[in-house]
C-alpha cells in the first residue's frame, strides 16, 4: 500500500507543478495591474509604475517566460512567492490566510464526512421509512438551496437567538473579539466566533455524502455476494456492515478527493458571508486587483489541497478495496 500511495504522490507533485507553471502563464497574460496603477491620482507616469514594479520583480516590459523564470527561481532558491502590487509580501500573508481557512472548515470537513456517510448508512437501512424520507428530503432540498442563501439563513437565525436571550452568544462575523485576554477568554471567544459558520457548512455540507452513501449502499444490498452471506446465516444488518457497506464506501471515499479542495477553496461565500479573511475570499481578491503572484499562490494552494484530498481518498479506497493492493 506504501508503494501504491507514494507512486501517486508523484503523479501529484508533478500535476501541481504543471497546473501552478500554466496558471501563472495564463495569470501574468492577462492581468496587468500596471494599467489599475496609471488610474490613480495623481496617475503616474508609464515610467514611474515600471520602476515601481521593478523592484517587485513584477517588471512589465519582461515576456511571460522571463518573468516566469524570474518568479519559479525565487521559489525554488528562497520559497518566494514574489510580492503584491502593494509591495505586500505573498509568503506573510499567504501564511496568515491559510490559518484562518484552515480553522474555518477542518471542522466542518470532519463532521461533513462522518455525519453524511451515518446518515446514508442509516437511510438505507430504514429505506423508504418515515426517517429515511425525511433525511432523503431535506439532503435534495439542500442541493437546491444556493449556499449564500443558506449561510445568511443560519446567521440570521443566530442573530435572533441573541436578541432573544437579550445579549449575544453567538458572533455571526468575524474570527476574534480584539483585546481579549489570553487562555479561558480566548479560547470561549473563539468557539463563539466558530460556532455559527461551521454549524452552518456542515447542515449544508452532508447532503451529497448522504445521498452518494444512501444510492450505492442500496445499490449493493440486493447483490449476490450480499445473498450469499445472509445465506450464510448472517442477518441483514450483519450482511450490510460486513459487506454491502464496505463496497458501497469505495465510490464515497473516492469523491474526498473532490470535495475537500471544493470546500477550501471554494468556501469564499462562507469567508465573504461571515467575514473570515481566508484563502477562498483572497483569491477573488486577487483577480480584481490584478495580482498575478497572489493568483498564482492561491492556485497552486488549490492543487496542493486537491492531491492532499485524492491521496486520502486513494488511501482510504485502498483500506476498504482489496483489489487496490493487489494491483499495486
Amino acid at each position: 500500500m506504501l508503494k501504491y500511495l507514494m507512486k501517486r504522490s508523484g503523479i501529484y507533485l508533478i500535476m501541481i507543478f504543471l497546473t501552478t507553471s500554466a496558471g501563472y502563464f495564463l495569470a501574468v497574460s492577462s492581468l496587468k495591474p500596471a494599467v489599475l496603477e496609471q488610474e490613480k491620482i495623481p496617475r503616474p507616469t508609464p515610467e514611474q509604475v515600471a520602476a515601481s514594479f521593478r523592484g517587485l520583480g513584477l517588471d512589465p516590459e519582461l515576456n511571460p517566460w522571463e518573468r516566469y523564470i524570474q518568479w519559479l527561481g525565487g521559489i525554488v532558491t528562497r520559497w518566494d512567492w514574489g510580492r503584491s502590487p502593494n509591495g505586500a509580501f505573498v509568503n506573510a500573508e499567504f501564511a496568515d490566510r491559510v490559518m484562518v481557512s484552515t480553522r474555518l472548515f477542518i471542522a466542518s470537513i470532519i463532521l461533513t464526512l462522518v455525519i453524511g456517510v451515518a446518515l446514508g448508512v442509516y437511510s438505507a437501512a430504514r429505506q423508504y421509512k418515515f426517517q429515511d424520507r425525511v433525511i432523503t428530503s431535506y439532503s435534495y432540498l439542500v442541493h437546491i438551496l444556493p449556499a449564500p442563501i443558506a449561510y445568511f439563513l443560519v446567521q440570521l437565525g443566530a442573530i435572533s437567538i441573541n436578541e432573544a436571550v437579550g445579549e449575544r452568544i453567538f458572533f455571526v462575523t468575524g474570527i476574534s473579539t480584539p483585546g481579549i485576554d489570553p487562555g479561558w477568554p480566548a479560547f470561549v471567544d473563539l468557539v463563539a466566533h466558530y460556532a455559527v459558520p461551521t454549524f452552518a457548512m456542515t447542515i449544508f455540507g452532508w447532503a451529497g455524502y448522504q445521498i452518494a452513501q444512501r444510492q450505492y449502499l442500496l445499490d449493493n444490498v440486493n447483490a449476490d455476494f450480499v445473498r450469499t452471506a445472509r445465506a450464510k446465516g448472517l442477518t441483514r444488518n450483519q450482511a450490510i456492515r460486513k459487506h454491502a457497506l464496505r463496497v458501497s464506501f469505495i465510490p464515497v471515499a473516492q469523491s474526498i478527493a473532490f470535495t475537500i479542495p471544493a470546500i477550501f477553496t471554494g468556501g469564499f461565500f462562507a469567508e465573504a458571508i461571515f467575514a473570515w479573511p481566508g484563502i477562498g475570499l483572497w483569491s477573488i481578491q486577487a483577480i480584481s486587483l490584478q495580482d498575478v503572484n497572489v493568483a498564482t499562490a492561491t492556485l497552486a494552494y488549490g492543487s496542493v489541497i486537491f492531491a492532499i484530498g485524492a491521496i486520502l481518498a486513494d488511501f482510504a479506497t485502498t483500506l476498504v478495496d482489496p483489489r487496490v493492493r493487489v494491483q499495486s
